[in-house]
């Protein structure tokens, strides 16, 4: 029996409601590890929204790949993790791709106030190309 996830279901897990914890590989010094709100839907690129100049943000620059971990923390415990290259990471959100990502953490009204008060000058849409995957369900049988 295996609890390796097909690639449909690890798709369709990942574009769950998950918080997900970024890794970036960081010369001289231990992997950089965060938690981060995410937008993903099967078959696209993993969107990651930051302020340009953030320590994620530099970090991701420099190494140019990234790794997304997102799991579930109640029984059957599942993960999925996906690695891959940074295939943009120039230009801001959209209104509607930054208001996606929020509303999947947070009610409408909440998410549109965070996106009226943190959409800016700053804000960039990281985009990962998914390219490795890695998954588990405990709950498959």
């Amino acid at each position: 029996m295996s609890t390796v996830m097909t690639p449909a279901e690890r798709e369709a897990f990942l574009a769950g409601h998950h918080v997900g914890v970024l890794a970036v590989a960081r010369e001289g010094r231990a992997p950089l590890a965060v938690p981060i709100w995410y937008g993903y839907e099967p078959g696209g690129d993993v969107l990651l929204w930051m302020d340009r100049d953030s320590v994620k943000e530099r970090a991701i620059r420099k190494a140019g790949r990234v790794s997304l971990v997102a799991q579930s923390e109640q029984q059957p415990y599942a993960y999925v993790s996906v690695e891959g290259p940074v295939v943009s990471n120039d230009e801001p959100p959209t209104r509607e791709e930054a208001l996606a990502i929020a509303g999947r953490y947070l009610p409408a009204a909440e998410a549109e106030a965070f996106v009226r008060n943190s959409l800016g000058s700053t804000s960039i849409l990281v985009r990962v190309r998914p390219e490795r995957w890695l998954s588990q369900d405990q709950g498959k049988s």
